[in-house]
């Protein structure tokens, strides 16, 4: 069962930089491709980026293209979201997510890191 822990939440002030971390507990994790969700309070989660484990092509939702960047070592079997600019509506519960078993569906899950951006 692989498990993906988040780490590098924290309150910042609108303007500020964050990098999210997402490791993956095992070494043979080669999933199809990795994913950064965010719930803020009172609202669905939604998608924020995500990286192709063969191509490493990435995708982002609109609000974030141009100050979130996605990427991953694979050596480390982590995923890094590098978050630049951020705003006080990036305040959210960070997820990071893996499709594993499902090519078009995420079915591992971490357990979420906080991200407080103040105006």
């Amino acid at each position: 069962q692989v498990q993906l822990v988040e780490s590098g939440g924290g309150v910042v002030q609108a303007g500020d930089s964050l990098r999210l971390s997402c490791a993956a507990s095992e070494r043979t994790f080669r999933p199809y491709a990795m994913g950064w969700f965010r719930q803020a309070p009172g609202k669905e989660r939604e998608f924020v980026a995500s990286i192709r484990g063969v191509t490493s092509s990435t995708v982002y939702t609109d609000s974030v293209k141009g100050r979130f960047t996605i990427s991953r070592d694979s050596a480390k079997n982590t995923v890094y979201l590098q978050m630049n600019s951020l705003k006080p509506e990036d305040t959210a519960v960070y997820y990071c997510a893996a499709r594993v078993v499902s090519i078009s569906q995420y079915d591992y899950w971490g357990q979420g890191t906080q991200v407080t951006v103040s105006s």
